[in-house]
């Protein structure tokens, strides 16, 4: 049975710290005091005083030139604020009919407050998600995560037919223009061309009548798996 309490009562400041250094370590960034201060809008000596404490108390260890990372104590909290996070999304969009540009805040919002036994109650009235409405996956209740293999689009060949796998959450303006060319999560494409030095990438997605044109810059941002199906 899922206790209706968090078993270890975290501050929503730490909740919050361990999400972003664990988003960091994802992404592949050093987690240090700037990138941190930077995600959080927070004042770098704030951070530092904080990574202190939450050190202190064996959620962070300090990696020489790197910043910090999580513990694997600070990793299995940073998973379940993740999980949180990302079954909140889900059922905002499907159940209540949120769009994909505006559950990231609300679940920004909620996932702090509601329980542990509504997440899993959403959980199971949603089928047991694998991802959220944006690709990511969704960690279990025992902590583990899929690790993708995803490829930018950017780095995606000339020729070759893609599907977007996933896309950052977190600037409802770039999700609305990602709509606005026709691509989500489970859409196919076909690259058609790249201009070289950064230039911008032209992509024909499936069933689309003209060809779509993604700045440098957003195509580092999308990503993408090769796939075999050919797009007209």
């Amino acid at each position: 049975m899922v206790a209706a309490q968090r078993s270890e009562e975290l501050s929503r400041s730490t909740e919050d710290y361990l999400k972003a250094i664990y988003q960091l370590e994802e992404s592949g960034g050093s987690a240090q005091t700037s990138a941190i201060a930077d995600l959080l809008a927070i004042a770098p000596p704030s951070v530092s005083g904080m990574i202190k404490r939450l050190s202190e108390v064996g959620l962070l260890e300090h990696v020489p030139y790197k910043g910090v990372q999580l513990t694997p104590k600070g990793r299995r909290a940073a998973l379940k604020m993740v999980r949180r996070h990302r079954i909140l999304e889900t059922y905002l969009m499907e159940k209540l009919g949120y769009d994909w540009d505006s559950v990231h805040a609300e679940a920004e919002r909620l996932e702090h407050a509601v329980s542990d036994e509504l997440i899993e109650r959403m959980a199971m009235a949603l089928g047991n998600p694998r991802y959220d409405p944006h690709g990511a996956p969704i960690p279990t209740v025992s902590g583990e995560v899929e690790q993708l293999d995803h490829v930018p689009l950017v780095d995606i060949p000339v020729g070759e037919t893609a599907e977007l796998r996933m896309v950052s959450d977190e600037d409802p303006e770039r999700l609305r223009f990602i709509a606005s060319l026709g691509l989500r999560p489970g859409v196919a494409f076909r690259v058609v061309g790249r201009q070289p030095f950064h230039g911008p990438v032209t992509i024909r997605v499936a069933g689309a009548s003209r060809d779509q044109v993604v700045g440098y810059e957003l195509a580092r941002g999308l990503y993408c798996v090769i796939v075999p199906e050919e797009v007209g």
